[in-house]
């Protein structure tokens, strides 16, 4: 494992519109899950190597002494440039202590990860759910292990993780899924998308937000490109995505309004939450105004 300096971790978020945030925390740099469509191999986020994971240095310290000096509690969000469960963690168990941490100074905290390796810390996010809110969100993009073995090869298969959203909700956890970036011409299908709102439902999961399609800049774009070749030589995508989308950043799947149609649709006959006010709501409405404005959500 290789280390980083660094000068902070815990930093106050821009807006708290993205899942009621008010903090983000990246113990990580880089990220081993060797995702094709990755944004986080843009330029402009400056992560040489990206697939190489490094950590910073003296990392809880820095937490510890962030953490003591906030004024204000709140949700921290963490996983939103690098996977906090990465397979090294299971060695150097920072996300872990780190959670402790945050249990200690009764902030809150929201995850996003690929990794099934959360249920280690289920202990700990139960103890913080008591003071505070926690929110458990799991990338997951197809339930279709073979494909997902591709675009996503070293993570753990959708199956694991829809099995730790399972075990999650067992445990009391407000948990649910990432269903972002589902790319086009690969992913944004009916099938697609409604077999991974019916495995949702099966795994008692709370909420499903989407995104029908993906970003697509500088480096990401190159990356992206030239392994769509490699896995799919036999279908030219990236003439496709090229025809279809030039240069543009933002990439929505052609197919969206009807998606989100019958997206929506089952998510209503299941009672899973979708809307992003619905769940900030549903999460921390509990803790009071300590922990949120609802005015903000409304």
């Amino acid at each position: 494992m290789e280390f980083v300096p660094a000068k902070t971790i815990i930093t106050k978020t821009k807006s708290s519109d993205w899942f009621g945030m008010d903090y983000n925390m990246n113990i990580y740099r880089g990220c081993c899950h060797g995702c094709i469509y990755c944004d986080s191999r843009s330029n402009c986020y400056g992560i040489n190597d990206f697939d190489t994971v490094r950590a910073k240095e003296n990392a809880l310290v820095i937490i510890r002494d962030e953490l003591r000096r906030k004024v204000k509690k709140g949700v921290i969000g963490t996983g939103s440039m690098n996977d906090p469960y990465n397979p090294f963690e299971k060695e150097t168990e920072l996300t872990r202590h780190a959670l402790e941490l945050v249990d200690a100074f009764e902030f809150g905290i929201g995850i996003a990860t690929k990794s099934d390796l959360i249920l280690r810390d289920i202990d700990i996010l139960s103890q913080i759910k008591e003071h505070s809110p926690v929110l458990c969100k799991i990338t997951v993009t197809t339930v279709d292990d073979k494909l997902a073995s591709e675009i996503e090869p070293y993570s753990p298969s959708p199956k694991r993780r829809m099995e730790a959203i399972a075990q999650l909700r067992k445990e009391g956890m407000f948990a649910g899924i990432l269903l972002m970036p589902v790319l086009p011409f690969l992913e944004d299908t009916e099938e697609n998308v409604l077999s991974v709102v019916n495995a949702a439902h099966e795994a008692g999961a709370n909420f499903i937000y989407p995104a029908f399609g993906m970003t697509l800049r500088e480096n990401q774009r190159i990356w992206y490109y030239e392994k769509l070749k490699k896995l799919f030589p036999e279908t030219d995508y990236v003439k496709k995505y090229k025809k279809t989308y030039g240069s543009n950043y933002w990439c929505t799947s052609k197919n969206a309004r009807r998606l989100w149609g019958v997206f929506a649709k089952k998510c209503e006959e299941y009672h899973i939450l979708y809307q992003m006010k619905d769940i900030v709501h549903a999460y921390k409405g509990k803790y009071g105004d300590g922990q949120m404005n609802l005015f903000d959500y409304l």
